[in-house]
């Protein structure tokens, strides 16, 4: 009797917090001013949660007010009101945090949180009134992509008020040194309705109890579903340490039609329902979780601590607007019986190993630091699993775009329609006179360049599609493109950042005082590079040849914020640089890289925060690394520059794993060689293309696949002899052999103490932004960095430009 009183009080609580539908209000941002309570000072960009993109766009910034929890399994509440008042749709969510300090974070709406302090303790509830969940993150888990035309429907006559951000932090040792968290996640919304809405279906055993020992024990959820039809298009499962498989069904007069499968041990992500599924009124929605109580010594029960078991199986799903239901539960088992007839997949674990069940289960637990670094070199071997790809980079040697007569080429983009943007000099270079000692550009008489600098190709045959950019710029840098197909480039003689509209002959946007450097917040000095949030719109500028930092603005280009400094002597500390000379958006991990040129390395930095994140270094970048680009998927794309005399390392390009930082193949041109490669772009399938700005061309490398590799001497040094069937085969002896690949690349209920480790939703990261631009070269007569287009004494004094 006691058991059945506890199971009536679960569903009482749950349906108290956990139903119907939320909408929000959003449009005028005068009641959000006016709503909004002071921030902790402790979370960088707190006094600016809202910014416009655009006319109809907008994001919303949700983060923790920078708390330091005390003990593990504390559940952290917040609220944020709803900035305006009229009907927008959540497209978007960004999440900020990771699995070193948060075990899970969920997003609410309703109409009155359980609080109106800056945080507290969610054991006072989430909210007073009906709310339902929008997003959930666990454990680093891959983001996640709305289709187009869906969207969460808030705000208007029937939408709530306030999101309420609930942050597990599973195990607190994180926090031994007082520091404050603020993880969170963006949205982006809009105001354009949305023709179709998205929902979230939760099915969950609120009764379920693991025998200790018992091998299998099975946890079973069925409803009749007694709605509008439903499209579902991803599902996330969850489970504590003891599930082995989470598999969820649409059941059609007897039929069994998989929705998804997968082990609750991996990442927890909202994966695609891989096969569309729709559900039609009176369909069944069915679920099992599979237990195994082994190693148990008493009976293991449903709730919210790392020592409780959950059975959840997620549906993310769409609805026509005019009937949609943004959220549904199910937390029953309606019909028994019909579990005889599931298919047999759902009785079958998915074996995890061992090293990664403790990784992936952040409560607390104290790790040695043997433990620790074995489970980072098993993690390491998963994510190279992950990125298994038999491929090399080789030149596409019939590509025509190299015989282009250009001037000297600084940047490289590739447009929405993967066009290729070439962006060079024309008749003007960049040598020992261009500037003086403090940096002012010398030969302003010769006027802007008079022939287009931005030209764009066919990037298969290399063809003239359009071409603009006359009579504005007098030394092109850097270029990359945003997601609506705007040019940004950077000049490094007007000391200027360039918005430009794609058939605009004027710029949209100019940031920066025309031939004027500087070091303030309205002044540049030799900028190198731009990249473009691709949710926020945000601008990032790194700036650049004489100054050494990067610049926050706003989408309106209003300076927001700036970080970095100038290199110390001996080795070079995070957030240093001596040229920041490419930026690559990395929209996978919310994270901007840079091309830390004359530091010879890749520096990573939190995109909200400036937070320095990791550096990528290897020995034979040699002392420089000009360009940096990033594919979404996990693949880094850079290259070095020229040797100093005495020193051994080539000049060449290179493919890396983006979480491991591990080189994976290099590559380097068959026709003509690289004399300083200042610019790399890749696209998503692996297409490469290099600017070189003194050989003042274009390489255009492409992956080839199941090659085979043997080695053979030739004058006493052993090469690589490549050869693939139908491909082109390179001549071993010319000493161009490409680098073989190395290593796989490869009041209310507390929903801490129901739904104890969430981990979901997140858009997948967007297409590339920026295109990292950099010129610096040597003299190799002299040693000296002078490329044709420097004005900063050579290093360790002080870093070259070009």
């Amino acid at each position: 009797m006691a058991g059945l009183v506890s199971n009536l009080l679960i569903l009482f609580l749950v349906f108290q917090n956990i139903c119907l539908g939320f909408r929000s209000p959003l449009s005028v941002f005068k009641r959000y001013k006016e709503t909004t309570r002071l921030l902790s000072n402790e979370c960088p960009g707190s006094d600016r949660p809202v910014i416009s993109i655009g006319l109809s766009d907008f994001a919303l910034d949700i983060r923790m007010r920078g708390v330091t929890p005390k003990q593990s399994d504390t559940y952290f509440c917040m609220s944020v009101p709803l900035p305006v008042d009229d009907e927008a749709y959540v497209v978007d969510f960004k999440p900020h945090a990771s699995m070193d300090t948060v075990h899970h974070m969920l997003l609410f709406g309703c109409n009155e949180p359980s609080s109106t302090e800056n945080y507290w303790d969610c054991d006072k509830g989430t909210c007073k009134d009906k709310s339902n969940i929008l997003y959930a993150w666990a454990r680093n888990a891959p983001p996640t992509r709305l289709p187009k035309g869906v969207g969460f429907r808030v705000g208007g006559e029937t939408g709530g008020r306030y999101f309420v951000l609930q942050v597990h932090y599973g195990d607190v040792s994180a926090f031994r040194d007082k520091h404050k968290d603020c993880s969170g996640v963006t949205l982006h919304l809009t105001h354009q309705k949305q023709p179709l809405i998205a929902g979230m279906y939760l099915m969950m055993s609120v009764n379920t109890v693991i025998p200790p020992g018992e091998k299998v024990v099975d946890a079973d959820i069925a409803c009749h579903y007694k709605r509008f039809p439903m499209h579902l298009f991803a599902y996330r499962v969850h489970t504590h340490r003891l599930g082995k498989v989470v598999s969820g069904y649409r059941v059609r007069n007897g039929q069994w039609t998989l929705i998804g499968r997968q082990s609750p041990q991996l990442p927890q992500a909202f994966y695609p329902v891989e096969h569309p599924v729709d559900v039609s009124y009176d369909d069944i929605l069915a679920a099992r979780c599979v237990f195994s109580g082994e190693g148990r010594t008493t009976e293991t029960h449903i709730g919210g601590t790392a020592n409780d078991e959950m059975c959840n199986f997620y549906i993310m799903y769409y609805m026509e607007a005019q009937h949609a239901v943004s959220y549904m539960t199910c937390t029953q088992n309606a019909n028994p019986e019909m579990f005889r007839n599931i298919p047999q997949e759902a009785n079958i674990p998915i074996p995890v190993k061992s090293d990664m069940l403790k990784m992936m289960h952040g409560h607390h637990e104290e790790t040695k630091d043997t433990d620790k670094s074995s489970l980072l070199q098993q993690a390491k071997k998963e994510e190279e699993e992950i990125l298994d790809q038999d491929f090399h980079i080789e030149e596409a040697v019939e590509w025509p775009g190299l015989d282009l007569k250009l001037g000297q080429v600084s940047g490289l983009a590739l447009d929405p329609e993967n066009n290729l943007v070439i962006f060079h000099r024309g008749d003007h270079v960049w040598d020992e006179n261009s500037f003086d000692s403090k940096f002012v550009y010398q030969q302003r008489g010769l006027g802007p360049i008079e022939q287009n600098t931005i030209i764009v190709l066919n990037p298969s045959n290399a063809k003239l599609l359009h071409s603009m950019g006359k009579s504005l710029f007098y030394l092109p840098h850097g270029l990359s493109i945003d997601k609506n197909g705007n040019y940004w480039a950077t000049d490094v003689a007007l000391h200027q950042v360039f918005k430009l509209g794609a058939n605009n002959k004027e710029p949209l946007l100019i940031l920066g005082v025309a031939l004027q450097p500087g070091s303030d917040k309205n002044h540049f000095c030799q900028p190198t590079d731009v990249a473009v949030d691709p949710i926020t719109g945000s601008i990032y500028v790194s700036d650049g040849y004489c100054n050494s930092r990067i610049i926050q603005f706003s989408p309106n280009g209003l300076y927001v914020m700036q970080w970095g400094e100038e290199t110390s002597l001996g080795r070079a500390r995070p957030g240093q640089f001596r040229v920041p000379h490419s930026l690559a958006m990395i929209p996978d991990f919310s994270q901007l890289c840079v091309a830390d040129r004359e530091n010879g390395r890749i520096q990573c930095f939190r995109l909200e925060t400036g937070e320095f994140m990791k550096e990528i270094k290897h020995k034979s970048f040699g002392r420089e690394l000009f360009a940096v680009s990033y594919v979404p998927g996990g693949f880094l794309f850079a290259v070095n520059g020229m040797p100093y005399p005495g020193e051994a390392e080539p000049v060449q390009g290179f493919v890396m794993n983006f979480s491991t930082g591990e080189i994976i193949d290099t590559f380097i041109p068959v026709r003509k060689s690289f004399e300083m490669p200042h610019d790399v772009v890749a696209s998503a399938d692996k297409t490469v293309f290099i600017g070189d700005v003194h050989a003042r061309a274009v390489w255009k490398f492409a992956p080839t696949e199941k090659m085979e590799h043997r080695s053979v001497k030739k004058a006493g040094i052993e090469v690589q002899e490549i050869k693939a069937d139908g491909e082109h085969k390179l001549d071993s002896s010319s000493g161009r052999i490409l680098g073989r690949l190395r290593g796989k690349g490869s009041g209310g209920l507390n929903l801490g103490n129901f739904f104890a480790s969430h981990k979901g939703y997140s858009r997948k990261g967007f297409d590339r932004l920026s295109t990292e631009g950099s010129d610096q070269e040597k003299d190799e007569d002299d040693g000296t960095d002078s490329e044709e287009e420097c004005s900063a004494p050579p290093p360790p004094s002080a870093p070259s430009s070009s």
